[in-house]
């Protein structure tokens, strides 16, 4: 604790950041962030459970979407240059309704920064629905004005030129090639996304939560090449501190109009 001479208030040194009330001990969270981010192909709550001896699963599943959620560090540069944009959807198939309109899943939208023949950043959001309202603010958000936008022919995506960006479009239909060879980058980040899920959390990802899981499946692509782990614990434990506190009701129940009575527990979902 922290006391001001003057008023006596006392404050935390943990105060403001994601470790705020807690009642995790700091040594245990550390050993939660180097866990995660020595883990390749990234990490569930039961394994973070396991290793660190937790005697509830709700801790390790509240540990984890904390640390998740301070893998997006508060002003982070935007993409640039030439960038690939694409959705896609995060789900089981739902007969009947093709493309756009299916509506059992999470529709996601990607960006993927073209770097040479590889990709260079990406960045994900899940969005509600495919019109220009959803697509042109996550472009905005992600992407530095004045770069170059390549999309498909969707008329989602038509407001781009008026924002400031040069738009690209690749036609898909009647063409011999792919969607995946006329736009490699962004088909391969969403491939990687789905493998990553299907591989790590074995598809059991609720949609209210996706967006924790996009942040991590990110903050892992765009560090990739870095070939020392205690880089990536520096940085993450760098920005817990940067990221304001959230308590467990709000990531259980998002949105507190929706909640009916107490929050329910993860298992019963």
């Amino acid at each position: 604790m922290l006391r001001c001479r003057e008023c006596r208030h006392q404050t935390s040194v943990t105060a403001g950041t994601i470790f705020q009330d807690t009642r995790t001990s700091l040594r245990l969270w550390f050993q939660a962030i180097w866990w995660l981010t020595t883990q390749k192909n990234g990490a569930s709550a039961l394994g973070l459970q396991r290793v660190l001896g937790l005697k509830r699963y709700e801790t390790a599943w509240t540990l984890l979407h904390k640390l998740r959620r301070a893998m997006v560090r508060p002003g982070r540069d935007l993409l640039t240059g030439r960038v690939e944009v694409d959705e896609c959807y995060i789900g089981g198939l739902e007969e009947g309704l093709p493309g756009r309109l299916n509506l059992d899943k999470a529709l996601i939208v990607v960006a993927a920064q073209e770097d040479g023949p590889g990709i260079g950043r990406i960045r994900m959001r899940q969005i509600v629905d495919a019109s220009a309202a959803s697509l042109v603010p996550f472009v905005q958000d992600s992407v530095e004005p004045g770069s170059v936008i390549r999309t498909d022919g969707w008329l989602g995506y038509l407001p781009l030129e008026s924002k400031g960006y040069k738009h690209e479009v690749t036609f898909l239909k009647g063409k011999k090639k792919t969607p995946s060879e006329l736009m490699p980058r962004v088909h391969l980040a969403i491939s990687l996304l789905k493998r990553w899920l299907m591989g790590t959390h074995q598809g059991a990802v609720s949609h209210k939560h996706l967006n924790y899981y996009l942040d991590e499946f990110t903050f892992r692509f765009n560090r990739r090449r870095s070939k020392s782990r205690g880089k990536l614990f520096f940085r993450l434990a760098q920005q817990a501190v940067a990221v304001e506190p959230v308590t467990r009701y709000r990531i259980v129940c998002p949105d507190p109009r929706k909640a009916k009575g107490k929050p329910q527990s993860i298992a019963s979902w």
